[in-house]
């Protein structure tokens, strides 16, 4: 591996035994950051790599060579690529780049609410969310749906010899119906987000601990 891949290693434990050591002191109970083994590593990020390092439908890492991808969208004229992490999902791996442009202005988020610029919003249990303008968004319930497909692929699972290659992949099977629900829920998510950003500039949000109060939350 290179050099700062394994840097980078370093600097997610201190991160992370940072951030336990300050809620600690701080009173919450936390968990201690456990040890992350070959099978629960899932990312590595390189910190600085070379510009060209696309070339037609490959990538060049770093002590690792031209690999093939497959490019979502093509990177603007102007920006520069600063960062490249490598993930492992279900369905294969994922390449994400971190982009700069020291041109793009710096956006604030100061912004003054009022009545009229402020939309608030309190999440439920029978619905996603109400609106402040009496508006529901429902519950998509894509984990409810997927269940019957993921009884039928766990039930396979369970009859396969553990550590075998038919259970590796039956395994594979029910990680990737779950990463199917999970990028659902995500793309689901975003979307409402922007929603809810293209009707308002502030977004206020019930307080769950002093919800019997009523305070709202910007």
């Amino acid at each position: 591996m290179h050099s700062q891949v394994l840097q980078d290693c370093t600097k997610r434990v201190k991160l992370a035994f940072d951030r336990w050591f300050k809620t600690y002191k701080n009173g919450d109970k936390l968990g201690k950051p456990r040890f992350k083994g070959k099978g629960r590593y899932r990312s590595f990020c390189y910190p600085q790599i070379n510009l060209d390092c696309i070339q037609g439908n490959k990538i060049n890492l770093p002590k690792i060579g031209k690999v093939k991808l497959i490019q979502h969208r093509p990177i603007p004229e102007g920006f520069q690529i600063k960062t490249v992490t490598i993930s492992r999902k279900a369905d294969g791996y994922y390449v994400t780049l971190s982009l700069e442009n020291k041109s793009v202005p710096q956006f604030t988020t100061e912004v003054k609410p009022t009545s009229e610029n402020t939309l608030g919003i309190d999440m439920g249990l029978k619905d996603f969310l109400l609106t402040s303008n009496g508006e529901s968004v429902p519950i998509p319930q894509y984990y409810r749906k997927s269940q019957k497909r993921l009884k039928t692929l766990q039930k396979r699972l369970s009859r396969k010899n553990k550590g075998s290659k038919r259970w590796l992949k039956a395994l594979l099977a029910v990680a990737k119906q779950h990463k199917k629900v999970a990028d659902k829920r995500k793309d689901f998510h975003f979307k409402t987000a922007n929603e809810l950003l293209s009707k308002a500039e502030a977004i206020a949000h019930v307080d769950a601990e002093r919800r019997a109060g009523g305070k709202l939350k910007h």
